[in-house]
C-alpha cells in the first residue's frame, strides 16, 4: 500500500547511511527527497511541511552530528516522527460500556461501509455475540446485502421490515440487541455520493438515538487527499471516534493514511487490505511506520498467521515433520496456508530485509506458481500424493494433462518436493530448528520457486 513511498525513502536512506559523516547539505538533500516522496504519495502539503520541519530540526542536532552512525540516527528520527504523524495513541476499539456496545458505521456511498461492517463483525465474533442492522433504506438491496454477508460469516442480522425509516429500524435493532443479550450492535448507515445536509441530519438523529460508543468513518483510500476532507467534515458535523481506511491494497500512494490523523484529529483504527471478509487489520502506527521504511512488520504477520491458520492442523503437521514424514498432501496444505495469508509480495513486505524483493517475487509470478503447483497435486491420485516415488513417466504425463501443464512442470514440482522432504528429514533427525540450521550451513536449501525462475533474489 505504500510501495512507491517505501521505494523512494529506501533510496534516500541508502544514500545517507552509506556516509560516515553527514553535512548540513547532505541532510538538506535528503529532506528535499523525502518531501518529494511524501507529496507524490498524496500526503497533504501542510502535513509534509510540518513533518519535514520536525525531522530536519532533530537531524541537525548534536546527537546526530556526533553519532557514530548519523545516517541510522536520521532513519530513527524519521521513523519516530512517522509514528507521531500516524497517531501513536491507543487506537483500539472502545467497547468499555454496558452491553450492547453500539458501533455506528458512517461514510460516503461506495466507500465500503456494508462490507466493512461485516468484516468487523467477523473479526469480533470469536469473543462477542454480534448483531448487525442495515439502516440504508435508499440503496437498492443494501439491507439484503448485509443479510447475505451475515449468513456468510455466521453473524445475526436484524430482520428486514418493509416501509420502516432508519430511525424506526434503529429502535428495533436496539430492542433486539438488549433482549437478545448481544454484546455488540453494529449499525450500517446509508451514504451519499457527496456530503450534504440531508445525510448529516439523518446520521445526527441516528447517533442521538443509538448513543454509540464508537462512530467509525469508512473512507476510501483511492480518493487520496479528499479522504482527509471527508474525515474532517464528518468529525466536525457528526463527531466520529475513529476511521477505517478501505481499499488500501488498491493504491501504492496511500498518503491519506499519513494525513488523516493530523487533519481530522481522529485516529485510524482499521485498514481494509482486500476484498475478502477476513482482509481487515487493526491499525498500529509503529508497525505501519516500519512497513513504510521497509523494516517489515513481523508482529502483524504472526498475528495474521495465528488468526488464519488452523493451529491444531499446524501442530499435527509439525509433529509429523519432526518424525521425518512429509508427503505431497503436506506440501498441498502448506501451499493453501500460504495463500490464506495473502500474496507472496504482501508476506515479504512484512519480513525485515525481504521487502526489497517484493517486486522481484511478483514479477517472477510466485503466486501463479503456487496455484499451478496446487493444480498439479490435485491431478494426482491419493496414492500418488502419499507415495510420490511411484510417479513415473506415464503417471507424469497423465498428471500434466489433468493440470493443463507440461510434463516439465510436474518434474520441477517433484524436484522441489524432494528437496523439501530431505530438509524435513534432516530437521527431524537433528531435532527441529537445529536441523534447519545444519541444512542452511551446508547450503542445501533451495527456493521452492527456484526451478521456475533463473533470477537470483
Amino acid at each position: 500500500m505504500f510501495e512507491a513511498l517505501t521505494d523512494r525513502l529506501s533510496s534516500v536512506f541508502r544514500s545517507i547511511t552509506s556516509r560516515g559523516v553527514l553535512s548540513e547539505t547532505d541532510i538538506d538533500t535528503a529532506m528535499r527527497e523525502i518531501r518529494i516522496a511524501l507529496l507524490e504519495a498524496d500526503v497533504s502539503l501542510p502535513v509534509v511541511k510540518d513533518f519535514i520541519a520536525q525531522v530536519k530540526q532533530q537531524a541537525l542536532g548534536e546527537k546526530v552530528v556526533r553519532s557514530i552512525q548519523p545516517g541510522q540516527m536520521v532513519v530513527k528520527i524519521v521513523h519516530d516522527e512517522l509514528v507521531k504523524l500516524l497517531g501513536n495513541e491507543n487506537s483500539e476499539l472502545n467497547l468499555n460500556t454496558p452491553a450492547p456496545a453500539v458501533i455506528l458505521m458512517v461514510g460516503l456511498q461506495g466507500s465500503g461501509k456494508t462490507t466493512t461492517a461485516a468484516k468487523l463483525a467477523n473479526k469480533l465474533k470469536k469473543h462477542k455475540k454480534i448483531l448487525m442492522a442495515s439502516l440504508d433504506t435508499y440503496r437498492p438491496a443494501a439491507q439484503e446485502q448485509l443479510s447475505q454477508l451475515g449468513n456468510q460469516i455466521g453473524v445475526d442480522v436484524l430482520e428486514i421490515v418493509e416501509g420502516q425509516n432508519p430511525l424506526e429500524i434503529t429502535d428495533r435493532a436496539l430492542l433486539k440487541a438488549k433482549t437478545g443479550s448481544y454484546d455488540i450492535l453494529i449499525l450500517d448507515t446509508a451514504g451519499r455520493l457527496q456530503i450534504d445536509e440531508v445525510l448529516m441530519d439523518e446520521v445526527k438523529q441516528i447517533r442521538k438515538k443509538a448513543n454509540p460508543i464508537e462512530v467509525l468513518l469508512v473512507a476510501d483510500a483511492l480518493i487520496g487527499q479528499e479522504a482527509c476532507h471527508v474525515a474532517k467534515t464528518f468529525h466536525e458535523k457528526i463527531g466520529i471516534t475513529g476511521i477505517v481506511l478501505t481499499r488500501i491494497d488498491g493504491t501504492s500512494r496511500a498518503g491519506a493514511a499519513l494525513s488523516m490523523k493530523m487533519v481530522s484529529g481522529v485516529p485510524i483504527k482499521f485498514l481494509g487490505t482486500g476484498e475478502k471478509i477476513d482482509e481487515i487489520e487493526a491499525f498500529h502506527a509503529d508497525r505501519i511506520a516500519g512497513r513504510i521504511l521497509g523494516q517489515g512488520d513481523v508482529v502483524s504477520l504472526v498475528e495474521k498467521t495465528i488468526e488464519t491458520i488452523d493451529q491444531e492442523e499446524a501442530s499435527k503437521m509439525t509433529a509429523q515433520m519432526m518424525k521425518g514424514k512429509f508427503d505431497l498432501n503436506d506440501l498441498l496444505s502448506q501451499m493453501r496456508s500460504i495463500q490464506k495469508l495473502g500474496s507472496m509480495g504482501s508476506i515479504l513486505s512484512m519480513i525485515p530485509g525481504l521487502s526489497k524483493f517484493k517486486s522481484q517475487i511478483e514479477q517472477a509470478g510466485a503466486d501463479n506458481i503456487i496455484k499451478r503447483q496446487e493444480a498439479i497435486i490435485l491431478s494426482m491420485t491419493p496414492q500418488e500424493r502419499s507415495y510420490p516415488d511411484i510417479i513415473k513417466a506415464s503417471r507424469k504425463k497423465r498428471i500434466a494433462n489433468g493440470a493443463g501443464v507440461e510434463v516439465s512442470e510436474v518434474n520441477k514440482l517433484l524436484k522441489s518436493y524432494e528437496q523439501m522432504a530431505t530438509m524435513m528429514k534432516q530437521m527431524g533427525k537433528f531435532g527441529g530448528m537445529k536441523g534447519l540450521s545444519q541444512m542452511m550451513k551446508r547450503g542445501s536449501m533451495s527456493s521452492m520457486f527456484g526451478p521456475y525462475n533463473n533470477k537470483r533474489f
